[in-house]
């Protein structure tokens, strides 16, 4: 009988990779599916989430898709996006839960868990090193730049359909987590699946027109109000944004409008480590952290405050009033710059 996720969470990262194919298999065994991923979903969690579902569905599968935040809207122009509903209100019984993209069970948000009704089949596929193997079958490899890539591998090796909408939604999950095939953990393996999909109907300069320069003059506005609260210390290697409450609320931006723009910091030539710090109420701060560098290991950094995610970009959420935790963080960013010397 399969385990539910929650009896798995304390296996940790020694929990043995399950291969593709036995995932393949039990998609296969399977007739009816949920996708879920994490509370504030990137372009990685719902282009894979979406990529996968529209490729199931075209194997005859029953398949419903699930976010706690909804779906975004700067992915609305993806095919299939619509499929992303907020759980429903009453608990639903499903044979296999997929939890994509997703470090942490508790990610997947306190709604979506509560909609799970029996003992359905876990799957957990992810590749943030963070992830500690929650599940029945848990496929973590920190390897792979996307998880988008990862379920690219598994549609090839379950032979499951692969269309012109499918690839589209695996293109951007793929190209918003290597930073439009710029960032370190871009692969050759990563660059011949792009050529793949693009064999398969994607239309590069489109899609890339909607993920990188079409957005609501909002987020421009933002952009201004958090240059004004630039920070730089540390000997100019952290620096960091902070968002309040109060401006977010009077630029009327969400929590889609912010992504991206640590790029702007983080590319200052001195800077080794970049924080995205924002309110967000109950006493918390969400932190966003990047580092150009592997030895300046923001994952490690985050773990402190209880985050995880990659090498070189991580995140956590650090209780306390604001301007508190966003020092006690900078004061670990700064002791993590500092064991590295200057070269």
């Amino acid at each position: 009988m399969a385990t539910t996720a929650t009896t798995r969470m304390t296996t940790g990262m020694n929990v043995e990779r399950a291969p593709l194919s036995r995932i393949a298999q039990a998609l296969h065994d399977h007739q009816r599916f949920v996708l879920i991923s994490h509370v504030r979903p990137d372009g990685d969690a719902l282009g894979c989430t979406v990529g996968l579902a529209l490729s199931l569905r075209a194997a005859g599968k029953e398949v419903a898709v699930w976010n706690e935040d909804g779906p975004l809207e700067k992915l609305a122009f993806l095919p299939g996006s619509e499929l992303v509903t907020r759980p429903p209100a009453e608990p639903q019984e499903w044979e296999v839960v997929l939890a994509l993209d997703t470090a942490a069970h508790e990610r997947l948000g306190a709604a979506c868990l509560a909609a799970i009704a029996g003992k359905p089949l876990w799957i957990n596929i992810d590749h943030h090193v963070s992830n500690n193997g929650y599940g029945d079958l848990a496929h973590i490899a920190p390897e792979a730049p996307a998880t988008g890539q990862i379920i690219y591998e598994l549609i090839c090796q379950a032979r499951l359909p692969l269309d012109a909408a499918i690839a589209a939604n695996l293109y951007a999950a793929i190209s918003t987590d290597t930073g439009s095939f710029q960032y370190s953990n871009t692969t050759a393996r990563t660059l011949e699946i792009a050529a793949a999909l693009i064999h398969a109907g994607v239309e590069v300069g489109q899609i890339s027109e909607k993920l990188y320069h079409t957005y609501p003059q909002r987020r421009l506005e933002l952009l201004s109000a958090l240059l004004n609260t630039l920070q730089i210390t540390c000997e100019g290697r952290v620096a960091c944004f902070s968002l309040t409450r109060e401006t977010a609320q009077r630029l009327g931006t969400g929590p889609e409008d912010n992504e991206g723009l640590i790029d702007f910091i983080r590319g200052i030539d001195t800077v080794a480590i970049a924080i995205f710090f924002e309110e967000i109420g109950e006493g918390k701060a969400r932190v966003s952290m990047r580092a150009k560098d592997p030895r300046y290991d923001v994952c490690a950094v985050c773990a402190e405050f209880g985050g995880g995610g990659h090498t070189l970009a991580a995140g956590a959420r650090v209780s306390g009033e604001f301007a508190t935790a966003r020092q006690a963080v900078l004061d670990a960013a700064c002791a993590a710059v500092h064991r590295i010397p200057l070269s």
